[in-house]
C-alpha cells in the first residue's frame, strides 16, 4: 500500500496551468529533491537520488495528483544503471512526468516504489529479473519471468548468451508428496491451478492457498511464454524490422492496436506526421480489432463461467470471424497483420472499394440484433448473474493503486480512455462515448466490453462514411519517411494507445543509430493481472476463475 493514500481532499493540481504542467512549479514543490532536469519527448524527467524514491513519489501522488504509475523502465548505460518511473494522472494522462533514478555500476538499484504504487511491485521485479537492478524495501524482490536458477540478466550489458543455464526439472518427483498443509492452521492448503489448464487462458500458474474452501492468498506465476520481445526489438531497425513483432504480443486479435502503439512512439520520436487519410484507415481497422478482441473475451468468459460451448462461445467466434474476414480483406492476414507502417499504412483499401464498404456495413447493420441476442444468452442468464454479480470486486482506489486500465478500470467506474484523454489517430474528430460501469465486479467488466462493441461500431461507420467520400486524388496512405531512420542520440519517449485490454505503452531511447538502445513494452495485461489477488481474497475457487476470465489477459502480452 502507499505511504499516504491520496484522497480528493488532499490531492491538488500543483503545477498545472492552462498550457499543461508547470514543471518549474513541480520542481519547486519537491524542494531540493530534484538534482537535474532532462527533456524527454513526451515529458520532462526529474533526476533524483536512489534513497529518496518513496518520499518524492508519495509527494507527487498526494500533492500533485499523479495517481497513475503507468510504467517502470530499467536500463543500463556504459557508466550507470537507471530506473524511470513514468507518472500520469487518471484524470488527464497528458499531464506526464518522468522520475529518473540513476545508480552506480557497482551498486545498481534504488529504493522501491511499491509502497507508494502497488503496480511497481511487478514492474520492479521485471527490472530486477531482466536488467539486474535491486530495489530496497521491495516486498518480494524475486525473478518474475525467468526461473530462480537463471544465471545473469538478459538485458544487462555483460550478459553471456552462450553460458549454460541450470533449470531444475522435477519430472521424477513423487506426485503423492505432502500437500503443503500449514502447521499453524491445519485447514490451510496449498493448491496449484495451472499452468496447463483451460481456465488459465494460457500458460499461467496460480499458486493458491485455501483456508477451508475460501481463498486466503493467491500469487500469479508468469513467465512460461516469455520470449524477450524487448530485446528482439532492440536488435531490429526502426523502419522495417520492428513492426512485425507487435502482432505477436497480444497475438489473439489486437495486432493493429499493438502496431499502433509502436508506430505512435516511433513517429513522435522521429517527428513523422501521418496523412489524414491514413489516420482514418488506422482508426477504422483498430476498432475492428477491438470488436474482434471483445467478441473473443465474451465467448471465452461464458465458457469459463457456465461452460456454454455450443451457444455463446460459437456465436462469439462466428461474429469474430466476420470481423476477421474484413481485416483479411484489408491486410491480407487474419492474425499477424503487419499492416501499419511508420508514417501510415502498407496499402490502400481493397478493390473494389464498394464491395469492402458493403460488407462492412452489412456487419454493422446486423450487429445490434446480435448484441441483443448476447444479452439474452449471457447477461440475462441467471447462472451467469449468480457467478458474476458482486464477485471479483475491484474498487476505483484499487484500480489506481495497481495501474489497471481498459475495461478493467472502466468497469470500476474509472473514466479513463486514451482515445479521448490523449487523442491520436482520428478519434477526436468522431462522435463516440467512453463506456463505464460502477459495479466494479465481474458482471460490470463484461457489460463494459459489450457496450464498447457498440461504440466501436459507431466509430467504424463514421470512418466508412469518410472513406467513401474521400477524393481519389487525396488518398495519401504514407508520409515520405526516410528509408533509414536515425533519431538523435539520447532522445527518450513514452507513448501509449488504448488497446483492447487497456493502456499499451512503448518507451524508446535512441542512441543515434538505426536501432533503439532501449525498447520497453508496457503491457496492459501485465498490470491488470496484478489485481487478481485483490479481487479473489476471501472468495471461492470458481469465483477466482471468473475473475481471471474477466481480466481478459493474453499471456503472450503478459510475458512478452
Amino acid at each position: 500500500m502507499s505511504l499516504e493514500e491520496p484522497t480528493p481532499d488532499t490531492t491538488v493540481d500543483v503545477g498545472v496551468t492552462d498550457d499543461g504542467l508547470d514543471y518549474d512549479a513541480l520542481a519547486a514543490m519537491l524542494d531540493g529533491h530534484v538534482l537535474e532536469r532532462e527533456q524527454h519527448v513526451n515529458a520532462e524527467g526529474f533526476v533524483i537520488r536512489p534513497d529518496e524514491v518513496q518520499a518524492v513519489l508519495s509527494q507527487l501522488r498526494t500533492e500533485a495528483g499523479f495517481d497513475h504509475l503507468s510504467c517502470v523502465t530499467g536500463q543500463e548505460y556504459d557508466d550507470r544503471y537507471e530506473t524511470i518511473y513514468h507518472l500520469k494522472k487518471y484524470e488527464d494522462p497528458t499531464q506526464e512526468l518522468s522520475i529518473v533514478v540513476p545508480s552506480p555500476k557497482d551498486d545498481p538499484g534504488n529504493e522501491s516504489a511499491a509502497r507508494v504504487y502497488s503496480t511497481a511491485d511487478w514492474h520492479e521485479r521485471e527490472a530486477y529479473d531482466l536488467v539486474g537492478l535491486e530495489y530496497d524495501d521491495h516486498p518480494n524482490l524475486e525473478r518474475i519471468l525467468l526461473p530462480e536458477t537463471w544465471q545473469g540478466h538478459p538485458l544487462g550489458q555483460d550478459y553471456n548468451q552462450d553460458q549454460p543455464q541450470i533449470v531444475t526439472l522435477r519430472e521424477n518427483a513423487n506426485p503423492l508428496q505432502e500437500d503443503h498443509r500449514s502447521e499453524e492452521n491445519p485447514d490451510t492448503m496449498f493448491v496449484n491451478i495451472g499452468p496447463h489448464h483451460p481456465a488459465t487462458h494460457g500458460v499461467l500458474h496460480v499458486k493458491t492457498v485455501l483456508d477451508g474452501e475460501q481463498i486466503a492468498d493467491i500469487e500469479p506465476d508468469i513467465g512460461y511464454l516469455h520470449r524477450c520481445e524487448e530485446q528482439m526489438c532492440q536488435q531490429g531497425t526502426y523502419r522495417h524490422q520492428i513492426m512485425p513483432y507487435p502482432d505477436r504480443w497480444d497475438y489473439i486479435s489486437a495486432g493493429i492496436l499493438n502496431e499502433w502503439a509502436y508506430a505512435r512512439a516511433a513517429e513522435d520520436l522521429a517527428d513523422i506526421e501521418v496523412p489524414e487519410y491514413a489516420q482514418v484507415i488506422r482508426t477504422m481497422s483498430a476498432e475492428m480489432c477491438r470488436i474482434a478482441a471483445h467478441m473473443l473475451a465474451l465467448a471465452t468468459f461464458a465458457l469459463d463461467v457456465f461452460g456454454d460451448f455450443t451457444a455463446v462461445f460459437q456465436y462469439g467466434i462466428r461474429d469474430r470471424e466476420i470481423v476477421q474476414n474484413l481485416l483479411e480483406d484489408l491486410t491480407g492476414q487474419r492474425l499477424m497483420f503487419n499492416y501499419l507502417r511508420l508514417g501510415g499504412v502498407a496499402w490502400d483499401l481493397p478493390e473494389p472499394r464498394e464491395e469492402f464498404f458493403e460488407k462492412t456495413r452489412d456487419f454493422l447493420d446486423e450487429l445490434p440484433e446480435k448484441l441483443e441476442e448476447y444479452h439474452d444468452l449471457v447477461t440475462g442468464n441467471e447462472i451467469f448473474q449468480m457467478r458474476c454479480v458482486d464477485t471479483g470486486v475491484l474498487s476505483p482506489e484499487q484500480v489506481k493503486q495497481y495501474g489497471a486500465t481498459g475495461p478493467v478500470a472502466r468497469g470500476s467506474g474509472v473514466d479513463y480512455d486514451l482515445r479521448r484523454d490523449d487523442p491520436y489517430g482520428y478519434y477526436d474528430e468522431l462522435d463516440w462515448n467512453v463506456v463505464t460501469e460502477d459495479g466494479g465486479d465481474n458482471f460490470s467488466r463484461v457489460l463494459v466490453r459489450m457496450r464498447e462493441v457498440e461504440e466501436s461500431a459507431k466509430i467504424i461507420e463514421q470512418c466508412v462514411d469518410l472513406l467513401e467520400q474521400w477524393p481519389e486524388d487525396d488518398r495519401e496512405i504514407q508520409a515520405n519517411v526516410p528509408r533509414t531512420l536515425r533519431p538523435d542520440p539520447d532522445e527518450e519517449i513514452y507513448r501509449a494507445v488504448e488497446a483492447a485490454k487497456g493502456e499499451l505503452g512503448i518507451y524508446i531511447r535512441s542512441d543515434g543509430t538505426d536501432k533503439p538502445a532501449r525498447f520497453k513494452i508496457r503491457s496492459p495485461c501485465f498490470s491488470n493481472l496484478q489485481t487478481l489477488p485483490e479481487m479473489s481474497q476471501g472468495e471461492y475457487i470458481p469465483d477466482m476463475i471468473a475473475s481471471l476470465g474477466s481480466l481478459d489477459i493474453v499471456l503472450g502480452e503478459v510475458d512478452r
